[in-house]
This record gives structure tokens, sequence and C-alpha cells, in this order.
């Protein structure tokens, strides 16, 4: 069961990238409308293109994973882009944690733990 852990660190790493990535991309696309303006602001973006390509890996990863982990072991798994997450918001968001999103995030990783007992 220790193969999950690489597998699902891959899959958490893709997914919190394609999250960065798509928040990169909306900060630079035109408000939203229905006209030719918005959606060649959204598709000539580099970001959300590598958006859409890091969901579409970590989606194929997702389909292996569950195919040979038992869903109940592969699932909170994901979690661990949560955990990812936080630290890509500090990185490059410069966003400020507090300690009890810290304490969460401590939780996770604690019931990620648990679960691969």
């Amino acid at each position: 069961m220790w193969k999950l852990i690489p597998l699902a660190l891959i899959q958490s790493i893709l997914l919190t990238s394609g999250q960065v990535l798509l928040k990169f991309a909306l900060s630079k696309m035109l408000p939203f409308g229905w006209n030719g303006a918005f959606w060649k602001s959204v598709f000539l973006n580099w970001q959300f293109a590598v958006c859409g390509l890091c969901y579409a890996a970590a989606s194929l990863l997702w389909m292996y994973i569950i195919k040979q982990f038992p869903f109940s072991m592969a699932y909170p798994m994901i979690s661990l882009s949560y955990v990812m997450g936080m630290f890509a918001a500090i990185i490059f968001f410069h966003e400020t944690v507090s300690v009890y999103r810290w304490i969460g995030v401590f939780l996770i990783m604690s019931g990620c733990f648990l679960i691969l007992k």
C-alpha cells in the first residue's frame, strides 16, 4: 500500500498546479461575456491551456490509482492537494495562513497517514 503515496503525491501536485494556473489565467482574462474578445482572452491564455493539461494528466493518473488500490484508501489521499494548495497560496499568492489552518493541515496529513496503516 505504500506504493500509493508517490502516486497520490504526483496526482496532488498535478491538481494543485492546475488550480494555481487557473487562478493566474483567470486574473488575465477579460470579464465574462458572450463575445469574441472574452473567448479570445480564454483560449489564447497559456496558463489556461496548461491548467487543462494538468487536469487531464491528474485524471488519467487518478484512473490508474482507483483501478489499482482500494477506493477507501485512494480517495482520502486526494486531500493531500489541500495541503499543497495551502503552500501554493503562500508561495504564489503571498497569502497569510492562520494557525487554525495549519492545525487543519496537520489533521489532514495525520488522517492520510492513518488511512495507510
